[in-house]
């Protein structure tokens, strides 16, 4: 911990005066987690730990096992230690993007590089961030995040914010941090997300196979349904409000096409909720007022999905080689990295 503390010190002397609150609320926050975490098989032989606890203790331990086993993820100490943070989310990420931009304000740090988002480990703080940017015209949006990964420089352990999750999406959130771990290309957001949400979906696939239940399968098939009908549509919007923004309209002409575009944007997801059957786990995206900001985590976590799930294929499923292939394409620049993977997949490149 001692040697975490000072290497993210320096990195803040490094960085600048403006930057020293920040990195300091940085260390609180993992320094609180590493206190409050406790070995994940004492706790499930620990008579005292709650039985619902104890329960999903032991799949998580199922799943770490899986996910090295099966999926070729890191073997090591991360997510075999269990925190209790008492509050709903690990870290709130603000993102940002300019008022008529679809291209997300960017955020450089020591060895992560360039991110498309800041991290907070309380909320306030992320409010108080994000005022200042609505303060320079910027449109924002903050989000609640269950789980994060330090890409294996420590040893991340299993929250209470996602540890009651059902199965599949305990399997999802832990395979998709381990991918994280595997490849991390500084500075390229969207590459890293997009590859460790291939890993999640083909991992919890197979592990569905392996222990999961009729239902619980058919329930993450919807679950996935639902979100490829909600992404492309954010999609294709995002798509027209790059033309938008692209065109030599003036800018209160501008505004007023966004404010009607993000409307029928609104419209269109209760047309396509109507045919959910009652599922509504999107509402809460739509409950605000939208602006570019929102559409950014959408994009990052998904403009690359079907280029790397369809790599994957083409190596015969098999996760070494796949991940030895995505480490090569990470060697690249961003620009050959979009070619390669851009070949075919709508949207792909889009910034």
């Amino acid at each position: 911990m001692r040697s975490a503390l000072l290497m993210t010190m320096a990195a803040a002397s490094l960085c600048g005066c403006a930057n020293i609150g920040y990195y300091f609320q940085a260390v609180g926050g993992q320094m609180e987690i590493w206190n409050r975490s406790r070995p994940i098989e004492k706790l499930v032989s620990d008579e005292r730990t709650d039985a619902r606890l104890r329960e999903r203790l032991s799949l998580v331990l199922k799943v770490r096992e899986f996910a090295s086993r099966e999926l070729a993820l890191p073997d090591n100490r991360s997510y075999r230690k269990y925190a209790d943070l008492q509050r709903p989310f690990a870290v709130w990420n603000v993102f940002a993007t300019g008022e008529f931009s679809i291209t997300p304000v960017e955020w450089c740090f020591p060895f992560a590089g360039c991110v498309a988002y800041r991290g907070y480990f309380s909320e306030q703080g992320a409010e108080q961030f994000a005022a200042g940017l609505r303060s320079q015209r910027h449109d924002v949006f903050v989000a609640g995040i269950p789980a994060y990964s330090t890409l294996g420089w420590f040893d991340d352990p299993v929250l209470n914010t996602f540890i009651f999750y059902p199965d599949a999406e305990i399997a999802r959130l832990t395979f998709h941090e381990l991918a994280h771990q595997v490849v991390y290309v500084a500075g390229d957001t969207v590459f890293n997300e997009s590859f460790a949400t291939a890993v999640e979906l083909e991992g919890v696939e197979r592990w569905l196979s392996h222990a999961g239940t009729r239902e619980e399968r058919a329930a993450f098939d919807a679950m996935q349904e639902y979100k490829r009908g909600f992404v492309e549509l954010v999609m294709k919007f995002r798509g027209r409000l790059g033309e938008l923004y692209a065109s030599p309209l003036a800018e209160e002409e501008k505004r007023r096409k966004k404010t009607e575009t993000f409307a029928e944007l609104r419209s269109e997801y209760l047309q396509l909720q109507e045919s959910w059957k009652g599922f509504s786990g999107y509402d809460r995206f739509f409950a605000g007022e939208l602006n570019n900001a929102n559409l950014v985590p959408v994009a990052t976590y998904s403009e690359l999905v079907p280029a790397f799930r369809r790599l994957l294929a083409e190596n015969g499923g098999d996760f070494r080689r796949f991940y030895a292939e995505v480490k090569e394409l990470g060697k690249l620049s961003r620009d050959e990295r979009g070619a390669r993977l851009g070949a075919n997949v709508p949207g792909a490149g889009q910034r």
